[in-house]
């Protein structure tokens, strides 16, 4: 008997069992006894039968299927961030041979429609956010809905559902403590929509930064743009041009810090030499940047594998209030960051390391 030609309907006629008996041994139904169970395995295995998986899951009553909700306003720019947070994502779901749908909010529709949609049809079991707002519609709506999930961040108030974030106030921090050490004293910040909760927490770890290294805080040196190459490239402009620029420069998100390598560039600025840039997610393509991107690395591909396992455990029933989880940034040192430059004033400053 060929695989192609083994269905449930031929292995129960191989067995001279009922499709219904079949079926329910080979799900593990207690009413069934163990040698049927045993004895139905057996036979599927020798057989090369392989089950129909739609049809299980609507005999079980469970769509098997999660759903990561790509963040809206963050399009090609934001695909490394992605992509490698569903490597890690699908790895979690793939142990349990789970589905995983990845989906973008038609831009008519809204966020809110897609997962009313998505969650009263039926088609998933779970769902994970990311990015979230200082006040999120999309968690308030998952919880009216009754729909497992969990969020990559936090929102303002996160102590009734369950996250996995990565300690941004605390990698700014770090950041600007760093330059500090190595002479600067005129440190600026490229930051994203402050509607964005983790946007929040990266500046407050600047201004923290700034204020314990008793340096004052010079809104001037403080950018605000759209979390993309050209947001960073526009917004480094700015504070370039000003007449006592920076000699370094943090940077909300890796992508931004590539816009700002671009107008250092674009004004014959030598990045690492002239101006220290510090990106901050950690991802790939910052090796390969000109020159490689210095950056405050989160464990984005880690990040992915403990959501899908927070959320598998939240279908099975755990308490989503039980997972909640903050982990470090830490710095990565490429050649962006550098000691300040001896003619911006500076008369302490360090010897720079070779990096490899």
């Amino acid at each position: 008997m060929s695989d192609r030609s083994v269905n449930l309907k031929a292995l129960a006629g191989h067995l001279d069992l009922t499709v219904s008996t079949v079926s329910r041994a080979l799900n593990d139904y207690p009413d069934i006894s163990r040698a049927t169970r045993e004895r139905v395995k057996h036979a599927a295995d020798a057989l090369g039968y392989r089950p129909n998986q739609n049809a299980r899951r609507l005999s079980i009553g469970t769509p098997e299927t999660v759903c990561y909700l790509i963040p809206r306003q963050h399009g090609a720019s934001s695909q490394p961030f992605i992509a490698q947070l569903l490597s890690g994502l699908g790895e979690a779901l793939n142990e349990r041979n789970w589905d995983l749908l990845v989906c973008q909010a038609d831009a008519s529709a809204g966020d809110l429609e897609t997962i009313d949609r998505l969650v009263t049809s039926g088609r998933i079991a779970g769902l994970v956010i990311s990015r979230p707002l200082k006040n999120d519609p999309r968690i308030t709506l998952a919880q009216d809905l009754g729909c497992p999930f969990v969020v990559h961040g936090r929102s303002d108030h996160c102590d009734n559902y369950a996250w996995y974030d990565v300690d941004g106030e605390d990698g700014f921090f770090t950041a600007v403590n760093h330059l500090v050490q190595m002479g600067h004293r005129r440190i600026g910040f490229i930051g994203g929509p402050l509607e964005y909760q983790f946007a929040q927490e990266r500046l407050d770890g600047y201004l923290r930064g700034l204020s314990h290294n008793a340096l004052a805080h010079d809104p001037e040196l403080v950018q605000i743009a759209e979390f993309t190459d050209e947001g960073g490239s526009a917004a480094a402009g700015l504070l370039m041009e000003q007449p006592t620029p920076p000699t370094a420069v943090v940077c909300v998100t890796d992508m931004v810090a590539l816009g700002t390598l671009e107008a250092l560039h674009a004004r014959g600025i030598k990045p690492g030499e002239q101006v220290s840039v510090i990106g901050y997610d950690g991802l790939h393509f910052g090796k390969h940047a000109n020159p490689p991107l210095t950056t405050m690395a989160q464990p984005q591909a880690h990040a992915g594998r403990r959501l899908g396992d927070m959320l598998l455990s939240i279908i099975d029933g755990a308490d989503p209030r039980s997972f909640h989880e903050l982990q470090r940034a830490h710095l990565v040192q490429r050649n962006t960051d550098g000691p300040a430059p001896v003619k911006a004033g500076q008369n302490d400053v360090s010897v720079r390391e070779d990096k490899q």
